[in-house]
């Protein structure tokens, strides 16, 4: 997994005009970065941001988060880069934008579908280049495209999670097979889903269990990951499934502003 220094982000920040942070919106608030936010401000640079797999969530929840960060004084849209709803109000947003050059950098937490956005923003007709006009000395450790008439992408590695110690934070800081004690992350995440929509794993895996360890034990059994010597659970491999199958949308689970305040208190917001 490629995680980008802080070094490294703020030097291409002070080199773009606006930076749009990527969020997931199952979880904007433990997907967001308080840091690369204060860190683009501070900056002076224009920062929008995006709540990104909002086709994974109702509208009105989507709207409610909407309202949320503008409420915070941050400018924000929703969309889904993966199925194209609502990147054409980014782009519109963005070509808005008088100055030319146009340097946009793109930053977010890994998984959150960053790369899905660039992908969407760079289109058919982008094209990679090296260096921007008027600035010679213009050098980045990163991918740099053309996407319109004077407007420029800046693909950025991965944001470091905040180490806040919440399990959003903790399976998005390293690649899954490297994960440390990776059974007890999942039994974690599982809790949280669980608080937010009970039949979460009954959706997607027709498990009808409500005990974290029971559903990986049944997950692993349904899928055949036994130990061939002792026929006992794998559960290290049913845990890696269930937090793939997350972050590809399959595990369905969100909520609002104020359900996150009435779980959790308001020092999670």
């Amino acid at each position: 997994m490629r995680l980008a220094s802080w070094g490294l982000i703020k030097e291409l920040m002070a080199s773009s005009d606006v930076v749009l942070e990527v969020v997931d919106i199952r979880d904007p608030i433990s997907t967001r970065s308080v840091r690369a936010e204060s860190l683009a401000l501070n900056l002076s640079k224009s920062l929008i941001i995006v709540l990104n797999k909002s086709d994974l969530v109702p509208r009105e929840v989507a709207e409610r988060w909407k309202e949320y960060f503008e409420s915070l004084g941050l400018r924000s849209i929703y969309i889904s880069a993966r199925d194209r709803l609502g990147t054409k109000v980014l782009r519109s947003e963005v070509r808005g934008m008088a100055k030319r050059p146009l340097v946009i950098a793109v930053v977010g937490l890994p998984k959150v579908g960053k790369s899905t956005l660039i992908n969407a923003l760079k289109g058919r007709h982008s094209a990679p280049t090296s260096t921007l006009p008027g600035s010679p000395g213009y050098t980045v450790r990163s991918q740099l495209y053309s996407i319109g008439r004077g407007i420029y992408l800046i693909d950025t590695p991965g944001l470091i999670p905040s180490g806040s110690g919440d399990v959003e934070s903790v399976i998005r800081s390293e690649n899954i097979d490297k994960l440390n004690n990776i059974t007890s992350v999942a039994v974690e995440f599982i809790k949280k889903v669980l608080k937010f929509n009970k039949t979460a794993f009954i959706e997607v895996y027709g498990i009808e269990e409500v005990d974290p360890y029971r559903i990986l034990e049944v997950l692993a059994v349904k899928r055949g990951w036994v130990s061939k010597k002792d026929r006992e659970p794998l559960l290290h491999e049913a845990a890696k499934a269930v937090i793939r199958d997350y972050f590809d949308g399959k595990i369905s689970y969100y909520f609002t502003p104020d359900e996150l305040i009435n779980t959790y208190g308001g020092s999670t917001l």
